[in-house]
């Protein structure tokens, strides 16, 4: 089955689409990377959506005019990929939308909201739409995340040692799998969110990230500020935990500097890099990890991949899913991809002992699209393994 997957991250600054043929072969999902292709927001979405994100208040109507912007942006790059990276010959489209709120109350999660209309999708590209993913892991008492947990033990299952899949984009998160005892997923804090928020505000707007750590190149830890961040409550917190944007946000940062008026912008930078860093070591550490495959955007930062890499363990293995055959830049994509396989064939597409759900759960919406929806039937078993293959 040819599909297409849809992802935009807590960077909230593009979609990203990545499209697989996914065919099951006794207990493995096969899937072949077709492409991947992305386009920004248009500016005046992009403001709109910042504006509208915690902790700033906002209204009703505006959160109709996102769901409908955000639904017409992934719609448009659909209809795209579908064309571009499939011949026309999509059968399937998996929207994860845009996370603008993920609500938690004292490490439970409540409730979670991502924007993106899914019949905007449908219409443009004729094609059924699986979308809105979370909220039955949630309603099962789960987190709602990190949901590529599964997607992740897919991959690692068969790898020698204590494989780790990190993916490090605005939140950072992290799968193990231990040789003995149940795998892990869960979200370790900060991947590039303080990073972009410190850029921001330092450029007013004019650079939306750290291109290449250059500004953290030019600086120095300053460990007084790093003190004070690594003291958040949330990295102590046992998993599985969940969190967002709405926490670590530009209100948050700007209150950590409250004490710290003088800090030159490159040793913020560099302060801030290696806190992400830090934090996902020190994730990874009590679970005596020997491989860590990483993914997502913060890979491309060479500064904040050294700093990983000296904060991990000695001997801990650090490459990108690359080397697996799973592109970084769309690792989340495919991820929900086969998300979106699993539910249009009725298998689950959670890990409970990972989010924290009851139980496994068929995921999403399903919305059709122009022909007549006639579902594929349920498999005996679901896959347990995924491989990633070239083309033939």
């Amino acid at each position: 089955m040819r599909v297409v997957g849809l992802m935009s991250g807590t960077s909230h600054d593009s979609v990203d689409a990545a499209a697989a043929d996914l065919v099951q072969e006794g207990d493995t999902l096969r899937l072949v990377p077709l492409g991947m292709i992305a386009a920004p927001y248009e500016a005046p979405l992009r403001a709109a959506l910042a504006a509208a994100l915690p902790p700033a208040p906002t209204t009703l109507a505006d959160v109709c005019r996102l769901d409908t912007g955000i639904g017409r942006a992934f719609a448009r790059l659909a209809a795209r990929a579908d064309l571009e990276l499939c011949d026309g010959e999509a059968e399937l489209i998996a929207s994860h939308g845009q996370t603008v709120y993920h609500w938690t109350d004292a490490g439970r999660v409540r409730g979670t909201l991502q924007l993106g209309r899914p019949a905007w999708i449908a219409e443009a590209t004729g094609r059924p739409v699986v979308s809105d993913f979370r909220p039955a892991d949630v309603a099962a008492g789960g987190q709602g995340a990190p949901l590529v947990g599964l997607i992740d033990l897919m991959l690692l299952r068969g790898r020698p040692g204590v494989p780790a899949a990190l993916n490090i984009g605005g939140i950072a998160n992290l799968t193990a799998l231990p040789v003995a005892g149940p795998p892990v997923a869960f979200d370790t804090g900060p991947g590039n969110a303080l990073i972009d928020a410190a850029v921001h505000d330092l450029t007013r707007g004019g650079r939306a990230y750290d291109e290449d750590g250059a500004l953290a190149a030019a600086g120095r830890v300053h460990e007084p500020l790093l003190r004070r961040l690594l003291a958040e409550p949330y990295y102590a917190r046992p998993a599985p935990k969940t969190t967002g944007k709405e926490h670590f946000h530009h209100a948050y940062l700007r209150s950590a500097l409250a004490d710290f008026p003088a800090l030159d912008p490159p040793d913020l930078l560099a302060t801030l890099t290696r806190l992400t860093a830090r934090t996902v070591a020190d994730a990874l550490r009590p679970l005596a990890v020997t491989e860590v495959v990483a993914s997502g955007g913060g890979t491309s930062n060479p500064v904040l991949m050294e700093m990983l890499r000296a904060e991990l363990p000695a001997g801990t293995a650090l490459s990108r899913s690359d080397a697996l055959g799973l592109p970084s830049a769309a690792k989340e994509a495919y991820a929900f991809a086969v998300l979106g396989w699993l539910t249009l064939h009725g298998l689950p597409g959670n890990a409970p002992g990972c989010t924290g759900a009851r139980g496994p759960r068929v995921l999403g919406s399903l919305t059709p699209g122009r022909r007549p929806l006639s579902l594929p039937p349920t498999p005996a078993r679901p896959p347990d393994r995924l491989v990633i293959a070239s083309r033939r």
